[in-house]
């Protein structure tokens, strides 16, 4: 069996880190933050993304990997051996998702939604992109934008702005979803209004 690759070198400090740069790129959304990412986990999981699963997972917390990530399996093992954390193959089961192939990600209605009355219940999607800028720009508004922001990660779904203002339908149910980039995080949570161009009407 392959020797396991170890975690934060700072565990205490280094989640801490991680913990806030998530809460702040939630309550700013498009806007990125640096994470801790001196990891070296199996890929193709992203040291970004083992942060933010380091940070986030406990044994409590059942996670979802796409085909890319699930077909390695030296993934999992490196997830449940330094979480604790059980690995599910239905995402509607999951309260973390994690993907590493953004084109092949599934429609945001395939993981957990939560309820009206526990909204808290739905997944939260680890969306590994090559980089904050060069995708198809997203204006975005709500809460936590100072007017409109433009955010363009990439890669994304060709139909990820459509499923997207769908996702922000359903509120307050729906999914949040953390970017997961080269030593930043960013975030979408299901509350940011989606535009395509400054003359489409948020929805």
């Amino acid at each position: 069996m392959p020797a396991i690759s170890p975690a934060f070198a700072n565990p205490v400090f280094d989640t801490q880190a991680t913990f806030r740069a998530v809460m702040d790129a939630m309550a700013r959304p498009g806007e990125t933050r640096a994470v801790p990412a001196a990891l070296t986990p199996p890929a193709p999981l992203s040291p970004s993304a083992a942060a933010l699963a380091l940070t986030l997972l406990d044994y409590e917390t059942p996670f979802w990997l796409d085909a890319a990530l699930a077909e390695v399996d030296d993934v999992a093992r490196w997830l449940k051996f330094h979480t604790g954390a059980t690995a599910t193959a239905n995402p509607e089961q999951a309260v973390f998702a994690f993907a590493a192939d953004p084109l092949a990600l599934p429609p945001l209605g395939a993981f957990s939604q939560g309820t009206p009355d526990f909204p808290d219940r739905s997944t939260t999607l680890i969306l590994q992109v090559a980089a904050f800028t060069g995708g198809l720009p997203l204006t975005l508004s709500g809460p936590g934008v100072a007017g409109r922001r433009v955010f363009a990660p990439s890669p994304v779904p060709p139909d990820f702005a459509v499923d997207l203002r769908a996702n922000t339908g359903r509120f307050p149910c729906g999914v949040d979803i953390i970017f997961a980039g080269p030593g930043s995080v960013a975030a979408l949570p299901r509350s940011t209004r989606i535009a395509t161009m400054r003359t489409d009407e948020d929805r």
